[in-house]
């Protein structure tokens, strides 16, 4: 479950980053290796912060180890936080935005991901999706 306000007895274990990359109305994808957490999933770029790092500077480098976009700090447009219990753990979840103006080449580390795809918001929503990834696109793209 995801959360705007931090929820009674919260105790994040870590923080996760992620980014809606979008072009021309399409947001970016990876589908998740089986072998991974919640394997043969689709989702969108993210990751763990390291220790030390800030939420910034973690998406920057996710961006580019899982898909070999470049980010400028610049353009990366923090969206918000959320709350997320799962079961066994608690998290922090920071959302950006990269809105681009040219499709870049994406490229996927074979170790993490199966394949990449661009599609519409609405689309992705049909799509089998990570954990709480609908309930994600629904509320940044206010579906």
């Amino acid at each position: 479950m995801m959360y705007k306000q931090k929820p009674d007895g919260f105790r994040s274990e870590f923080d996760i980053v992620s980014c809606f990359v979008e072009y021309n109305g399409e947001i970016l994808l990876l589908h998740r290796r089986d072998h991974k957490p919640d394997g043969n999933t689709w989702g969108v770029p993210a990751g763990k912060v390291d220790s030390g790092e800030e939420p910034l500077q973690a998406i920057a480098r996710e961006l580019q180890e899982e898909t070999g976009i470049m980010a400028q700090p610049k353009d990366l447009i923090y969206f918000g936080k959320s709350y997320v219990r799962y079961p066994n753990f608690d998290f922090i979840y920071y959302v950006f935005h990269l809105p681009l103006k040219d499709r870049p080449r994406v490229m996927i580390r074979p170790d993490e991901h199966k394949d990449s795809i661009w599609v519409e918001p609405q689309k992705a929503l049909k799509m089998n999706l990570i954990q709480d990834e609908d309930e994600s696109i629904r509320i940044f793209y206010k579906i």
